[in-house]
């Protein structure tokens, strides 16, 4: 709940471009200071989830359960930002695609130097914003099909939810078509039959905060933490019924 709370303002800021025109997307792009200002919520997130990286390895945390807060916490990311891409027109447009993917480069970048036993296959649980993002910024929309764009880019999205993504879309760079007649017209005809064989579905995402694990797990990743005996209270080291911490390192 705690980073939760630490979390959810800042991915409110994180979902759209704080620029406010194609003029100033030219500019930044040739400021890296620009650009670094520009990412700086993403930047906050990075700096929140190391700090909690940090504070769980210090207290010697079983590494299962730093991998499972962490994809968690993606997870949690990936609802927050998608649903509110769903919401928000004024954030379903190619520039802000670019903004988001490189708010979410940035994440993968911490996540690849958080090593695989504490991060792991975290990134993976952004699955859905990673995805309608790269619609967002796929070049040559007219030209591709809809077989094509649920094989190769939006593999976790459902119909409706690509429908969704499709019917808000604004190239606010090129001002090209959005998309061809033909796929238009398999993509209404894909939703219809979605939705003749789901009974109840919402287009928005749950948010699951279960971090499901067994005592097993955490038994095989316990880490084995060495102490010294000047390092235990004075009644600890007189008292018998402690002696196997004083055995532990013999």
């Amino acid at each position: 709940d705690s980073v939760k709370k630490e979390l959810n303002p800042l991915l409110e800021l994180c979902i759209q471009d704080p620029r406010t025109s194609h003029s100033n997307l030219a500019k930044s792009n040739t400021n890296g200071l620009g650009q670094q200002n520009q990412l700086a919520h993403w930047l906050s997130i990075v700096k929140v989830l190391a700090n909690y990286l940090d504070v769980l390895k210090a207290n010697h945390v079983p590494s299962i359960l730093v991998h499972k807060l962490f994809v968690q916490i993606f997870s949690l990311i990936d609802v927050q930002l998608f649903n509110r891409l769903l919401l928000r027109r004024e954030c379903c447009s190619f520039s802000n695609g670019e903004y988001v993917k490189a708010g979410l480069a940035e994440l993968k970048h911490w996540s690849d130097n958080a090593t695989r036993e504490f991060a792991g296959s975290a990134w993976e649980a952004l699955k859905h914003i990673r995805q309608a993002v790269d619609f967002l910024v796929i070049s040559l929309k007219p030209m591709r099909t809809l077989r094509e764009i649920r094989a190769d880019v939006c593999q976790a999205l459902s119909i409706q939810q690509l429908e969704r993504i499709v019917g808000m879309y604004l190239d606010d760079v090129n001002g090209s078509n959005t998309i061809s007649a033909e796929f238009a017209s398999s993509l209404k005809a894909a939703a219809r039959e979605e939705a003749n064989t789901v009974t109840t579905f919402s287009i928005l995402l749950d948010d699951d905060s279960s971090i499901p694990f067994s005592l097993d797990d955490i038994t095989k990743t316990m880490p084995t933490i060495e102490m010294a005996d000047d390092d235990l209270l004075p009644f600890v080291r007189e008292n018998p019924g402690f002696a196997f911490l004083l055995q532990r390192g013999e």
